[in-house]
């Protein structure tokens, strides 16, 4: 399981999530990775499952895997496909 950040986190540039985590598995996206407008993506492989990056989202966009809202099932995907 990992960590996945989702829709609220677009056009937001705060990267409070970035200075907790303790692996440093949080990336900054590239500007042709897509439509998505997301600023950074979860490393799905490097992520530890700490948690540690969820509760400092200032915009709530983090969640587990398994947890993330039904309406944005599809940033699961996008943070995967992020890392080919």
């Amino acid at each position: 399981m990992t960590y996945v950040i989702a829709e609220p986190c677009v056009n937001t540039k705060d990267a409070s999530c970035v200075d907790v985590c303790p692996v440093e598995c949080i990336y900054e996206a590239e500007p042709q990775q897509g439509t998505h407008n997301l600023p950074m993506f979860i490393h799905p492989e490097e992520c530890i499952d700490c948690g540690a990056c969820e509760p400092e989202c200032p915009v709530e966009a983090i969640f587990a895997e398994e947890d993330t809202p039904e309406e944005w099932k599809e940033y699961i995907d996008i943070n995967y496909k992020a890392f080919d």
